[in-house]
């Protein structure tokens, strides 16, 4: 048995004649009549019946072709998903993203992406000295990444970035405590103040604080290390200590507020990065999708 015996089949239930089943096929009748015949000859028993007024299916026919038909929609659905992901140039598309942008901005693309294309997404979490390795590495296609306007960003001739969007960096404190009611905050005034530091000493706010606590001659005074956004969020609402972060990574379950502080803190700078040459075209759609969506926020 084969496909083109399938069609001829449920094309004569459809048509109800050899001869427009043959024409809607772009077969001759003769080719149809084979097809019916080596069907046929398979199972062992008729199929069709022809007469004056045309050709209809025998009851075993009927049901034959009840069977098959789904099979068409699975094989047109798996076409249509083969030319999508050729057209992507990947089956699967790999991400790297840090986690409290990631999972505001990768989501919703990923949908938009899926509309278009059957290409699967991964996203790998990390931060952006990891992501920007495994793209040079081409552990992933593509990746999220971060750097502060005061340092110098990711360079490389083997790079090409996208820039989405700045947002200044802000000092996380409890909404009911007392730093909360001051319009701007003096890192002066902050000496005794516990934060909350990320695990890695190479984070970009942990270089951020250290920078501006040292040009003022003091420490930074660390409550506890977590990269658990929770975690940083539920001390700082219980007031326990503060942290830096930036308007978009604030999450407003918390009882938590953002204030900005008289010393220069910088932006944090999200770009979109690839290894620069061929790359598959979906990632390039990723990147055209994100760039869309941050509009706004530039």
């Amino acid at each position: 048995m084969n496909l083109q015996q399938f069609r001829v089949l449920l094309a004569v239930r459809e048509h109800g004649s050899l001869t427009r089943a043959a024409d809607a096929l772009h077969y001759g009748v003769p080719t149809v009549t084979h097809h019916l015949r080596a069907l046929e000859a398979h199972l062992g028993t008729q199929l069709v019946v022809r007469d004056r007024t045309g050709a209809r299916l025998t009851a075993l026919g009927e049901y034959f072709a009840s069977e098959i038909a789904p099979v068409f929609t699975r094989v047109d659905r798996a076409e249509r998903a083969v030319a999508e992901l050729r057209d992507a140039g990947t089956v699967t598309l790999r991400v790297g993203s840090f986690s409290s942008m990631g999972s505001r901005l990768i989501p919703a693309a990923i949908a938009e992406l899926q509309h278009r294309s059957s290409v699967r997404v991964e996203v790998i979490e990390a931060e952006p000295t990891e992501v920007v390795r495994m793209v040079r590495a081409g552990d992933v296609h593509a990746g999220l990444i971060y750097h502060v306007s005061t340092e110098p960003g990711f360079a490389g001739t083997d790079l090409v970035q996208r820039s989405l969007f700045a947002e200044p960096y802000r000092v996380l404190v409890a909404a009911g405590g007392a730093l909360a009611e001051r319009a701007v905050l003096d890192f002066a005034d902050l000496a005794e103040t516990a934060w909350v530091c990320s695990r890695s000493d190479n984070e970009a706010s942990d270089r951020v604080l250290r920078r501006v606590y040292s040009s003022l001659g003091l420490d930074v005074r660390e409550l506890m290390r977590t990269d658990d956004l929770y975690m940083i969020h539920g001390l700082v609402a219980e007031g326990l200590g503060c942290a830096l972060t930036t308007h978009a990574a604030v999450d407003t379950d918390f009882d938590v507020v953002l204030r900005p502080a008289r010393q220069d803190l910088g932006e944090r700078r999200v770009s979109f990065v690839t290894r620069r040459g061929p790359v598959p075209a979906a990632v390039g759609w990723l990147g055209e999708i994100l760039e869309r969506t941050t509009a706004d926020r530039r």
